[in-house]
């Protein structure tokens, strides 16, 4: 009955590693995007921006 020698740091490590590992898939599923949505999202972003400049008023009274 001889149990196997575990070094508990090197488990202690790898188990942190892992448990990072699954927090960032999880976080790239959540909030990644392709770069073609990104460059789409940004295109829109402008089109707004510049809609918005177009319609502002001016405070010159």
């Amino acid at each position: 009955m001889t149990a196997e020698i575990v070094n508990l740091n090197k488990y202690r490590k790898a188990k942190g590693k892992a448990e990072k590992t699954k927090k960032a898939a999880q976080n790239r599923v959540r909030s990644g995007r392709k770069k073609s949505e990104q460059r789409r999202r940004e295109l829109e972003k402008a089109a707004e921006d510049a809609q918005m400049d177009g319609n502002r008023l001016d405070d010159e009274s």
